[in-house]
């Protein structure tokens, strides 16, 4: 008899002889158990048939194909994730007061966090800006704003991440431009930009160009960045903000990756080779409070990534095939009311995290459900992370969880259910065609909308929201953004106008309109010799829109 039926004749003993009577008198909470996701969970699991083959089909070894369990042969034990608090607020003095305060507590790399005008292209003058400045992120209109972000902070020596999508080629300019100012030569800068507009169109909202003119620049950055700034990771494909919008975790899975298909695809379509920039290729996804489920997402991901590029590109390079992610914890998952209670969820979040294998993380403040957060709350997420790291005891062993009967089984399932996925947006034609069709907004919009009737009707508990609720004062102590800000960006605006020469920017802003117009013209180049001679980002955007259009987005109902 096999181990495996011989486990089953018990486990069926088991239920007969234990369970049974137990459920007579205790009955179980609920008739069906989920996950945050909604898939079934069941009430034991038992380890799977599993020959050695399989196994390293499946799991493999940490640093070996298919990285399910883990990307580097010694994962946190060589050397911790990069603990990136995202962070911008208001102008660049500010920002970069924040930036030295959150390196001066032991923070390893920069995340920078643009205002909504910023991300759209427009700069703080414009009529449509009024209201918004500074207060999602911080106003960047030319290069000498990222001169002022950075002041003080060697390039050469910190990791920055940027979250910026329509316009990440323009900031990236910047961080070029600025990179030179300081001394430093482009191959020695390191980081990220989101650069992800597919989820913009998903998700976010925050796009400009319609699809077509949007890869074209996301496979310039691709193409300047591999022989131009070999060390940046040229974007970071975001399941975070699908996440976000209301999905589940397979459907953040799943979108996320079609995305990555399709910059693949585009890259490839544009001559690029596919061991040329994969492995510049990142990742950024959520942490939910369903733990369990969300290491088994990160799993997941690993596994399906590498078998695309394997199987479907062809990609020789272990670098092509492996999947490197930054982490956020969810900001959706926090809660308003009794906001001290957000300190646990991210702690959930920061552990899940971590057991799945992330390379870098953000962990959210307790306030932001009401603010932008203060000093205080933000030492305490970067605390929550450090103490995770130095006194839990999970990054003493690689993939702790790897070989729990649950967690393997929640793998392969999320697996499945991805691939499924994939599959028909393949047959639609591939996301873009997806997306025109509305088919991830639809899906997206179901799914967030079961989630609300569920926590409306009680069948899903939030601590503090419906259950376990209680009078509570007015919170203190919020961060509030200068209303007067927009002035002051304004006027240090004009300055710049006033102070740089109107026909060398003109000419580099005709140039970047010729090249445009021309196919087979790679635009950054351009761009980094517009926001040299401090063209603002406004006047950048607004040539491109001239040139490519505006994208209207098709109502999903």
């Amino acid at each position: 008899m096999s181990v495996l039926k011989k486990l089953q004749e018990i486990r069926k003993t088991w239920e007969e002889t234990a369970v049974e009577p137990t459920l007579a008198k205790f009955p179980e909470r609920k008739k069906i158990f989920v996950t945050g996701s909604d898939t079934p969970v069941e009430r034991l699991y038992l380890p799977e048939e599993m020959d050695a083959d399989t196994y390293m089909e499946k799991l493999g070894l940490p640093g070996e194909y298919p990285y399910t369990r883990g990307v580097q042969p010694t994962m946190y034990r060589g050397r911790f994730w990069t603990m990136r608090q995202y962070a911008g607020f208001g102008t660049a003095e500010e920002s970069n007061k924040r930036y030295k305060y959150l390196l001066e507590q032991g923070q390893t790399g920069l995340s920078i966090a643009f205002d909504l005008p910023t991300q759209i292209g427009y700069d703080s003058d414009d009529a449509i800006s009024e209201g918004e400045v500074g207060k999602v992120g911080v106003a960047i209109d030319t290069l000498k704003d990222m001169e002022i972000l950075f002041e003080g902070i060697p390039l050469d020596k910190v990791s920055t991440s940027m979250t910026i999508n329509s316009p990440a080629a323009v900031l990236l300019a910047m961080y070029i431009a600025l990179a030179e100012k300081q001394g430093v030569s482009k191959d020695k800068l390191n980081g990220t930009i989101q650069n992800d507009i597919l989820k913009e169109y998903i998700a976010r909202g925050t796009y400009i160009f319609p699809p077509e003119p949007s890869m074209r620049l996301i496979t310039n950055i691709f193409e300047y960045c591999c022989k131009e700034v070999p060390k940046w990771n040229t974007i970071s494909i975001s399941g975070y903000h699908i996440r976000e919008a209301g999905s589940t975790a397979v459907q953040e899975a799943a979108f996320t990756l079609a995305d990555g298909v399709e910059y693949v695809k585009a890259a490839i379509a544009a001559g690029m080779d596919v061991d040329q920039f994969a492995g510049r290729l990142s990742f950024f996804f959520n942490a939910h409070n369903d733990l369990l489920e969300e290491v088994a997402k990160y799993r997941a991901v690993r596994r399906i990534w590498a078998s695309l590029m394997k199987n479907k590109f062809n990609a020789k390079s272990s670098k092509s095939m492996m999947m490197r992610f930054h982490t956020q914890t969810g900001g959706s998952t926090l809660t308003a009311q009794q906001p001290d209670n957000n300190i646990i969820r991210v702690t959930i979040q920061t552990l899940a995290a971590v057991l799945g294998g992330t390379q870098s993380l953000h962990t959210n403040s307790r306030d932001e459900a009401l603010a932008l957060p203060s000093e205080q709350s933000v030492r305490i997420a970067l605390r929550t992370q450090q103490i995770v790291a130095n006194e839990s005891g999970v990054t003493n062993t690689i993939d702790p969880l790897g070989g729990s009967y649950y967690v393997e089984a929640l793998t392969d399932r999320i697996v499945d259910e991805v691939e499924k996925y994939l599959k028909r947006i393949e047959d639609m034609g591939g996301m873009v065609r997806a997306i025109e069709k509305g088919y991830p907004q639809k899906e997206i919009q179901d799914s967030a909308y079961k989630y609300q009737k569920d926590v409306e009707s009680g069948e899903r508990i939030v601590v503090g929201v419906n259950k376990y609720v209680q009078e509570e004062a007015p919170p203190e102590g919020l961060l509030k953004v200068d209303p007067e800000l927009r002035k002051l960006q304004m006027k240090k605006l004009a300055q710049v106008k006033a102070g740089r020469d109107g026909g060398v920017v003109e000419k580099a802003l005709n140039a970047l309109r010729e090249g445009a117009r021309k196919e087979d013209v790679n635009l950054m180049p351009l761009i980094v010799d517009a926001v040299r001679v401090y063209a603002t980002l406004g006047e950048i955007c607004g040539v491109l829109r001239q040139e490519f259009g505006e994208y209207k987005e098709s109502i999903v109902l």
